[in-house]
Protein backbone atom coordinates (compact mmCIF):
# COMPACT_ATOMS: atom_id res chain seq x y z
CA UNK A 1 0.00 0.00 0.00
CA UNK A 2 2.88 2.36 0.81
CA UNK A 3 4.43 1.68 -2.59
CA UNK A 4 1.08 2.40 -4.23
CA UNK A 5 0.77 5.68 -2.33
CA UNK A 6 4.28 6.70 -3.41
CA UNK A 7 3.41 5.87 -7.01
CA UNK A 8 0.25 7.96 -6.85
CA UNK A 9 2.22 10.84 -5.34
CA UNK A 10 4.71 10.73 -8.23
CA UNK A 11 1.97 10.55 -10.85
CA UNK A 12 0.25 13.61 -9.37
CA UNK A 13 3.43 15.65 -9.07
CA UNK A 14 1.85 18.91 -10.40
CA UNK A 15 -0.74 18.63 -7.62
CA UNK A 16 1.74 18.24 -4.79
CA UNK A 17 3.09 21.20 -2.86
CA UNK A 18 5.82 21.08 -0.26
CA UNK A 19 4.32 21.14 3.24
CA UNK A 20 6.94 23.68 4.34
CA UNK A 21 5.63 26.11 1.73
CA UNK A 22 2.33 26.33 3.58
CA UNK A 23 3.68 25.87 7.10
CA UNK A 24 1.67 27.76 9.70
CA UNK A 25 4.30 27.88 12.43
CA UNK A 26 4.41 31.68 12.27
CA UNK A 27 0.77 32.33 11.36
CA UNK A 28 -0.54 32.28 14.93
CA UNK A 29 1.12 33.02 18.25
CA UNK A 30 -1.35 30.88 20.20
CA UNK A 31 -0.98 27.19 19.40
CA UNK A 32 -4.09 25.24 20.36
CA UNK A 33 -4.16 22.67 17.59
CA UNK A 34 -1.32 20.62 16.15
CA UNK A 35 -1.75 21.39 12.47
CA UNK A 36 0.73 18.70 11.40
CA UNK A 37 -1.26 16.12 13.39
CA UNK A 38 -4.50 17.37 11.86
CA UNK A 39 -2.99 17.04 8.41
CA UNK A 40 -2.05 13.44 9.20
CA UNK A 41 -5.56 12.75 10.49
CA UNK A 42 -7.07 14.08 7.28
CA UNK A 43 -4.68 11.94 5.24
CA UNK A 44 -6.05 8.94 7.15
CA UNK A 45 -9.63 10.15 6.72
CA UNK A 46 -9.16 10.20 2.95
CA UNK A 47 -8.67 6.42 3.10
CA UNK A 48 -11.44 5.80 5.64
CA UNK A 49 -14.09 8.25 4.42
CA UNK A 50 -17.54 6.76 3.95
CA UNK A 51 -19.18 7.30 0.54
CA UNK A 52 -22.14 9.69 0.72
CA UNK A 53 -21.84 10.28 4.48
CA UNK A 54 -25.31 11.48 5.50
CA UNK A 55 -24.06 13.98 8.10
CA UNK A 56 -21.47 15.59 5.82
CA UNK A 57 -23.92 15.66 2.91
CA UNK A 58 -26.63 17.30 5.03
CA UNK A 59 -24.29 20.04 6.24
CA UNK A 60 -23.01 20.65 2.71
CA UNK A 61 -26.56 20.83 1.32
CA UNK A 62 -27.70 23.30 3.98
CA UNK A 63 -24.62 25.45 3.38
CA UNK A 64 -25.12 25.50 -0.39
CA UNK A 65 -28.82 26.30 0.04
CA UNK A 66 -27.68 29.82 0.95
CA UNK A 67 -26.46 30.27 -2.62
CA UNK A 68 -30.00 29.72 -3.84
CA UNK A 69 -31.07 32.81 -1.89
CA UNK A 70 -28.61 35.00 -3.83
CA UNK A 71 -29.66 36.61 -7.11
CA UNK A 72 -26.09 37.22 -8.29
CA UNK A 73 -23.68 34.64 -9.66
CA UNK A 74 -20.23 33.62 -8.41
CA UNK A 75 -18.00 32.71 -11.37
CA UNK A 76 -14.86 31.92 -9.32
CA UNK A 77 -15.16 29.93 -6.09
CA UNK A 78 -12.74 28.49 -3.55
CA UNK A 79 -13.67 25.52 -1.37
CA UNK A 80 -11.17 25.01 1.43
CA UNK A 81 -10.73 22.23 3.97
CA UNK A 82 -13.40 20.18 5.70
CA UNK A 83 -15.96 18.31 3.60
CA UNK A 84 -14.46 18.86 0.17
CA UNK A 85 -15.93 15.88 -1.63
CA UNK A 86 -19.61 16.51 -0.66
CA UNK A 87 -19.27 20.19 -1.62
CA UNK A 88 -17.72 19.34 -4.99
CA UNK A 89 -20.43 16.76 -5.68
CA UNK A 90 -23.40 18.90 -4.59
CA UNK A 91 -22.32 22.32 -5.88
CA UNK A 92 -23.13 21.45 -9.49
CA UNK A 93 -25.50 24.04 -10.94
CA UNK A 94 -25.30 26.30 -7.88
CA UNK A 95 -24.42 29.99 -7.99
CA UNK A 96 -23.38 30.12 -11.64
CA UNK A 97 -19.90 28.83 -10.76
CA UNK A 98 -17.54 28.58 -13.74
CA UNK A 99 -14.22 27.98 -11.99
CA UNK A 100 -13.92 25.93 -8.78
CA UNK A 101 -10.72 25.66 -6.72
CA UNK A 102 -10.54 22.75 -4.26
CA UNK A 103 -7.98 23.28 -1.48
CA UNK A 104 -6.90 21.25 1.54
CA UNK A 105 -3.79 20.89 3.69
CA UNK A 106 -3.97 17.11 3.20
CA UNK A 107 -2.46 15.79 -0.02
CA UNK A 108 -4.44 12.55 0.21
CA UNK A 109 -7.72 14.43 0.66
CA UNK A 110 -7.05 16.57 -2.42
CA UNK A 111 -6.07 13.45 -4.35
CA UNK A 112 -9.37 11.80 -3.32
CA UNK A 113 -11.33 14.79 -4.64
CA UNK A 114 -9.38 14.80 -7.88
CA UNK A 115 -10.15 11.13 -8.44
CA UNK A 116 -13.85 11.72 -7.64
CA UNK A 117 -13.95 14.60 -10.14
CA UNK A 118 -12.45 12.38 -12.84
CA UNK A 119 -15.19 9.78 -12.23
CA UNK A 120 -17.96 12.40 -12.55
CA UNK A 121 -16.53 15.26 -14.62
CA UNK A 122 -18.44 18.52 -14.89
CA UNK A 123 -17.79 20.08 -18.30
CA UNK A 124 -19.44 23.35 -17.28
CA UNK A 125 -17.07 23.97 -14.37
CA UNK A 126 -13.29 24.23 -14.59
CA UNK A 127 -12.00 22.50 -11.44
CA UNK A 128 -8.47 22.84 -10.09
CA UNK A 129 -6.83 21.34 -7.00
CA UNK A 130 -4.17 22.74 -4.69
CA UNK A 131 -2.55 21.62 -1.44
CA UNK A 132 -2.44 24.53 0.99
CA UNK A 133 -3.31 25.50 4.55
CA UNK A 134 -6.39 27.49 5.57
CA UNK A 135 -4.18 29.55 7.88
CA UNK A 136 -2.13 30.79 4.92
CA UNK A 137 -4.17 31.17 1.75
CA UNK A 138 -2.04 31.19 -1.43
CA UNK A 139 -4.65 33.30 -3.20
CA UNK A 140 -4.35 36.80 -4.64
CA UNK A 141 -6.37 39.61 -3.12
CA UNK A 142 -9.72 40.38 -4.79
CA UNK A 143 -9.53 37.27 -6.98
CA UNK A 144 -12.56 35.24 -5.80
CA UNK A 145 -16.32 35.68 -5.91
CA UNK A 146 -17.08 32.99 -3.34
CA UNK A 147 -15.24 31.27 -0.48
CA UNK A 148 -16.77 28.13 1.03
CA UNK A 149 -15.60 26.11 4.02
CA UNK A 150 -17.70 23.20 5.25
CA UNK A 151 -16.58 21.82 8.63
CA UNK A 152 -12.95 22.84 8.36
CA UNK A 153 -12.22 26.22 9.94
CA UNK A 154 -12.83 25.13 13.55
CA UNK A 155 -9.41 23.42 13.44
CA UNK A 156 -7.45 26.62 12.73
CA UNK A 157 -5.32 28.18 15.47
CA UNK A 158 -6.20 31.68 14.26
CA UNK A 159 -9.82 31.58 13.16
CA UNK A 160 -10.24 35.40 12.89
CA UNK A 161 -7.03 35.57 10.86
CA UNK A 162 -8.20 32.84 8.48
CA UNK A 163 -11.51 34.64 8.01
CA UNK A 164 -9.73 37.96 7.37
CA UNK A 165 -7.63 36.28 4.67
CA UNK A 166 -10.82 34.90 3.14
CA UNK A 167 -12.34 38.39 3.06
CA UNK A 168 -9.24 39.86 1.43
CA UNK A 169 -9.29 37.12 -1.22
CA UNK A 170 -12.87 38.05 -2.15
CA UNK A 171 -13.78 40.63 -4.74
CA UNK A 172 -16.04 43.50 -3.58
CA UNK A 173 -19.52 42.07 -2.95
CA UNK A 174 -18.01 38.57 -2.74
CA UNK A 175 -19.62 36.00 -0.46
CA UNK A 176 -18.12 34.01 2.42
CA UNK A 177 -19.95 30.84 3.49
CA UNK A 178 -18.74 28.64 6.32
CA UNK A 179 -20.01 25.87 8.56
CA UNK A 180 -18.14 25.03 11.76
CA UNK A 181 -18.85 22.69 14.64
CA UNK A 182 -20.25 24.47 17.70
CA UNK A 183 -19.60 24.04 21.39
CA UNK A 184 -22.51 21.63 21.96
CA UNK A 185 -21.00 19.10 19.57
CA UNK A 186 -20.42 15.66 21.13
CA UNK A 187 -21.70 16.84 24.51
CA UNK A 188 -22.55 13.24 25.42
CA UNK A 189 -18.99 12.10 24.75
CA UNK A 190 -17.57 15.03 26.74
CA UNK A 191 -19.68 14.06 29.75
CA UNK A 192 -18.69 10.39 29.48
CA UNK A 193 -14.98 11.26 29.22
CA UNK A 194 -15.18 13.55 32.25
CA UNK A 195 -17.01 10.99 34.40
CA UNK A 196 -14.63 8.16 33.44
CA UNK A 197 -11.49 10.21 34.13
CA UNK A 198 -12.77 11.62 37.41
CA UNK A 199 -13.66 8.15 38.68
CA UNK A 200 -10.46 6.42 37.61
CA UNK A 201 -7.79 9.12 37.58
CA UNK A 202 -9.11 11.74 39.99
CA UNK A 203 -8.81 14.50 37.40
CA UNK A 204 -9.40 15.32 33.77
CA UNK A 205 -7.27 16.09 30.74
CA UNK A 206 -8.54 17.52 27.44
CA UNK A 207 -9.79 14.71 25.22
CA UNK A 208 -12.05 16.77 22.93
CA UNK A 209 -11.16 19.98 21.18
CA UNK A 210 -12.62 23.34 22.28
CA UNK A 211 -15.18 24.72 19.84
CA UNK A 212 -16.72 28.13 19.23
CA UNK A 213 -19.99 29.10 20.87
CA UNK A 214 -22.93 30.48 18.90
CA UNK A 215 -22.53 33.91 20.49
CA UNK A 216 -18.96 34.08 19.16
CA UNK A 217 -19.83 33.54 15.50
CA UNK A 218 -21.31 36.99 14.85
CA UNK A 219 -18.37 38.63 16.58
CA UNK A 220 -15.97 36.63 14.41
CA UNK A 221 -17.64 37.82 11.22
CA UNK A 222 -17.62 41.46 12.38
CA UNK A 223 -14.02 41.25 13.57
CA UNK A 224 -12.99 39.84 10.19
CA UNK A 225 -14.57 42.87 8.49
CA UNK A 226 -17.51 41.18 6.77
CA UNK A 227 -20.65 43.17 6.11
CA UNK A 228 -24.24 41.92 6.42
CA UNK A 229 -23.19 39.11 8.77
CA UNK A 230 -25.60 36.23 9.29
CA UNK A 231 -25.44 33.33 11.74
CA UNK A 232 -27.78 30.41 12.30
CA UNK A 233 -27.48 27.06 14.04
CA UNK A 234 -28.64 23.50 13.44
CA UNK A 235 -28.25 20.49 15.69
CA UNK A 236 -28.11 16.98 14.28
CA UNK A 237 -28.42 13.84 16.36
CA UNK A 238 -26.79 10.77 14.87
CA UNK A 239 -27.39 7.34 16.42
CA UNK A 240 -24.68 4.69 16.57
CA UNK A 241 -24.67 1.04 17.58
CA UNK A 242 -21.82 1.69 20.03
CA UNK A 243 -19.40 4.35 21.23
CA UNK A 244 -16.65 2.64 19.27
CA UNK A 245 -18.65 3.10 16.07
CA UNK A 246 -18.87 6.83 16.87
CA UNK A 247 -15.09 7.01 17.27
CA UNK A 248 -14.61 5.26 13.93
CA UNK A 249 -16.96 7.77 12.28
CA UNK A 250 -15.00 10.68 13.77
CA UNK A 251 -11.79 9.19 12.38
CA UNK A 252 -13.37 8.79 8.95
CA UNK A 253 -14.38 12.46 9.02
CA UNK A 254 -10.95 13.61 10.25
CA UNK A 255 -12.56 15.06 13.39
CA UNK A 256 -10.48 13.38 16.11
CA UNK A 257 -8.60 15.33 18.78
CA UNK A 258 -5.64 17.44 17.61
CA UNK A 259 -4.89 19.45 20.76
CA UNK A 260 -1.25 20.26 21.53
CA UNK A 261 -1.74 19.76 25.27
CA UNK A 262 -3.78 16.58 25.21
CA UNK A 263 -2.44 13.46 26.89
CA UNK A 264 -0.75 11.26 24.30
CA UNK A 265 -1.47 8.03 26.21
CA UNK A 266 -4.98 6.75 26.87
CA UNK A 267 -4.85 4.90 30.16
CA UNK A 268 -6.58 1.55 30.42
CA UNK A 269 -9.04 2.84 33.01
CA UNK A 270 -9.99 5.82 30.84
CA UNK A 271 -10.82 3.43 28.02
CA UNK A 272 -13.93 2.63 30.06
CA UNK A 273 -15.40 5.81 28.59
CA UNK A 274 -17.27 3.69 26.04
CA UNK A 275 -18.99 1.74 28.82
CA UNK A 276 -19.85 4.96 30.68
CA UNK A 277 -21.22 6.50 27.48
CA UNK A 278 -23.49 3.56 26.79
CA UNK A 279 -24.68 3.27 30.39
CA UNK A 280 -25.62 6.97 30.55
CA UNK A 281 -27.09 7.61 27.10
CA UNK A 282 -28.08 4.32 25.43
CA UNK A 283 -31.65 4.08 24.18
CA UNK A 284 -33.95 1.09 24.62
CA UNK A 285 -32.84 -0.34 21.29
CA UNK A 286 -29.19 -0.20 22.42
CA UNK A 287 -28.13 2.68 20.17
CA UNK A 288 -26.40 5.77 21.52
CA UNK A 289 -26.93 9.39 20.40
CA UNK A 290 -24.23 11.86 19.39
CA UNK A 291 -25.04 15.55 18.98
CA UNK A 292 -23.41 17.64 16.26
CA UNK A 293 -24.05 21.37 16.54
CA UNK A 294 -23.28 23.17 13.29
CA UNK A 295 -22.92 26.96 13.12
CA UNK A 296 -23.51 28.45 9.67
CA UNK A 297 -21.89 31.82 8.95
CA UNK A 298 -22.54 34.19 6.06
CA UNK A 299 -20.66 37.39 5.32
CA UNK A 300 -20.00 39.71 2.38
CA UNK A 301 -17.06 41.85 1.35
CA UNK A 302 -18.05 45.50 1.44
CA UNK A 303 -19.47 47.04 -1.71
CA UNK A 304 -21.23 50.41 -2.34
CA UNK A 305 -24.38 48.65 -3.58
CA UNK A 306 -25.00 46.97 -0.21
CA UNK A 307 -27.56 48.41 2.18
CA UNK A 308 -26.10 50.32 5.11
CA UNK A 309 -27.44 51.57 8.41
CA UNK A 310 -28.21 55.27 8.64
CA UNK A 311 -25.74 57.42 10.51
CA UNK A 312 -26.45 57.95 14.19
CA UNK A 313 -28.72 60.91 14.88
CA UNK A 314 -30.21 61.05 11.37
CA UNK A 315 -33.64 59.72 12.39
CA UNK A 316 -36.56 62.07 11.67
CA UNK A 317 -38.85 60.61 14.36
CA UNK A 318 -38.15 59.30 17.86
CA UNK A 319 -39.26 56.02 19.37
CA UNK A 320 -41.16 58.01 21.99
CA UNK A 321 -43.31 59.59 19.25
CA UNK A 322 -43.91 56.16 17.69
CA UNK A 323 -44.98 54.79 21.06
CA UNK A 324 -47.48 57.63 21.50
CA UNK A 325 -48.80 57.26 17.96
CA UNK A 326 -49.59 53.57 18.36
CA UNK A 327 -50.87 53.88 21.92
CA UNK A 328 -48.19 51.75 23.45
CA UNK A 329 -47.43 54.19 26.26
CA UNK A 330 -48.69 53.76 29.80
Amino acid sequence: MRACANLCRRNLCPLWRSSSQYCTENSSKVKIFDRNLKRTQRDRAAWLMRPNDSLLDTVAENLLDRLEDCKRTFPTALCMGGSLEPIMRLIRGCGGIEKLIMMDASYDMVKLCKEAEQDLPNKNVETSFIVADEEFLPVNECSLDLVISSLGLHWTNDLPGAMIQSRLALKPDGLFLAAILGGETLKELRIACTVAQMEREGGISPRLSPLAQVRDAGNLLTRAGFTLPGVDVDEYTVRYDSALELIEHLRAMGETNALFQSSKILKRETALTAAVYESMFAAEDGTIPATFQVIYMTGWREHPSQQKAKTRGSAAISFKDIQKQFGGGS
